[in-house]
């Protein structure tokens, strides 16, 4: 990467809306040549990684991800058991069809209720005691009905499934020809295996699912900097979890690089090794010199975030990611880009600054498959609930084993937001929907970037600096004046 005018820029602290992109030569012949392929480590098919938040990454996040060829990150906040259960389901998860929401027959309507959110396609299953499908339940159905009427009474009965295998443009085409926007996906004995939806048949053309060497879906999970920190980390590595992301605010520190080097030595080489969060060069290195394989950067750019405001420390996020970066490949490491991304082409940036993957939080909170419940506002419209991680909500969930004196002291160190609405927009609601946004967004970047690979978007990459008023001119302006 270099700067349009480096006789200036590059002296200048700066942030995503602060840089552009400069148009160079293509010599591919489409956008899709642009290959997304990370080069940290082998898995996934472009470089997005959910983050290891709370209110972001839980069982429907990370297996959804890897489905989509990223990687979810489960938090450091979640109990081994529940780990467990959650490694488990994804490893055992299809790699390209998604779980699919059953009931029995004889289920009320209220059951039904209590899960059909949990899906963007809107549709529940009903199926024998074989699990073979017998009917489905909408969200149309629902309305102004008995809550305890059985399933079965209210059922279409009218099904259109896909056997397992099906092409993606043949599943597609009967899709759309019988008009229907998911269909139940039946194994060779005719047993509900999964569900695929008419977009997601589209998807999966470009999102190719990310596997373990055993074909399973990959999960990621973050250990924090405890006294507890080896130990929590080899039983995760025992779990079958494919990579490890050891986190802290504040990553340049003793206890990081002495927890960082006990979780090194508890599993090896086992799995990837990610640590974070730090800024500079010297934190980049202090932690690659602990152990860690690949870095994670930024300080105070996240929705949730309120360091900057409670503490003055940070920096802008592309200088970070940019120096930090630049830092890890001089050490043969790597460096993700964790925080601030708003638009496609802040992933774009951070990869062109030399990011291997880009961390996203709250841009995918507003999901179906972010945890947590879909409410509903006054006006109508859907949310959810999101929080940061250094948030008094968080410090007090953490902190919850210790007496309430302690608690209470370590409640008035608080970096973050404790509770926010973050609305499902429309066309947007759904993990997939957000991906291929982005991914879209990067692979034209890289055209114009005249880059073929992640690392020639790196290389290539001229970036140039710009005012307030010319990152504005860049947004949609077009609406319709009266």
């Amino acid at each position: 990467m270099k700067f349009l005018h480096p006789e200036r820029d590059a002296t200048l602290e700066l942030a995503l809306e602060d840089v552009f992109l400069t148009p160079g030569y293509f010599s591919g012949t489409s956008r899709l040549d642009a290959d997304l392929r990370p080069a940290d480590f082998p898995g996934g098919s472009h470089p997005i990684v959910s983050s290891n938040m709370n209110a972001v990454t839980g069982k429907r996040m990370a297996e959804t991800m890897a489905r989509f060829g990223g990687l979810g990150v489960l938090p450091q906040d979640m109990d081994l058991a529940t780990v467990e259960r959650i490694v488990g389901h994804i490893r055992a998860a299809d790699p390209r069809y998604d779980t699919p929401l059953s009931v029995a027959p004889k289920a009320t309507l209220r059951d039904v209720h209590g899960i059909i959110r949990k899906r963007s396609h809107d549709m529940v299953v009903v199926v024998d005691d074989d699990r073979r499908p017998l009917g489905i339940v909408t969200g149309a159905d629902l309305r102004d009905r008995d809550q305890y009427i059985p399933a079965e009474r209210l059922m279409s009965q009218r099904l259109v499934t896909i056997q397992a295998g099906t092409p993606n443009r043949e599943a597609f085409l009967l899709m759309d020809q019988t008009r229907v926007k998911a269909a139940p996906v039946l194994d060779a004995d005719g047993r509900l295996a999964g569900v695929l939806t008419r977009d997601d048949a589209v998807r999966l053309e470009l999102l190719k699912p990310s596997l373990d060497p055993q074909g399973h879906l990959m999960v990621a999970a973050a250990v924090g900097i405890s006294s507890q920190a080896a130990e929590t980390a080899r039983a995760l590595v025992d779990l079958g979890v494919s990579v490890l992301v050891v986190d802290t605010a504040h990553g340049h520190q003793r206890r990081m690089v002495e927890a960082l080097g006990e979780v090194r030595r508890a599993i090896g080489t086992a799995v990837p090794l990610v640590a974070g969060n730090v800024c500079t060069a010297e934190g980049t290195r202090a932690l690659i010199e602990a152990g860690a394989d690949i870095v994670k950067v930024n300080v105070g750019p996240g929705a949730m975030c309120t360091t900057r405001m409670q503490t003055g420390a940070g920096r802008p996020s592309f200088s970070s990611v940019q120096v930090c970066a630049a830092e890890a490949r001089r050490l043969g490491k790597h460096a993700w880009a964790d925080g601030g991304v708003r638009e496609p082409r802040d992933v774009a940036l951070y990869l062109a600054a030399g990011a291997s993957r880009v961390m996203i939080g709250t841009g995918l909170a507003g999901t179906y498959e972010s945890p947590g419940d879909v409410k509903e506002d006054k006006d109508g419209f859907f949310y959810k609930e999101n929080y940061g991680m250094a948030s008094a909500r968080a410090v007090s969930d953490r902190t919850s084993g210790l007496d309430a004196f302690e608690q209470a002291k370590k409640g008035f160190f608080r970096e973050g937001i404790s509770s926010s609405r973050i609305y499902m927009r429309e066309g947007r609601e759904s993990v997939g929907a957000i991906l291929v946004e982005i991914i879209t967004g990067v692979q034209s970047a890289m055209s114009y970037a005249g880059a073929l690979t992640l690392d020639e978007l790196h290389d290539h990459a001229v970036i140039g600096v710009q005012t307030l008023s010319g990152y504005g001119e860049g947004t949609p302006h077009g609406k319709v004046r009266r």
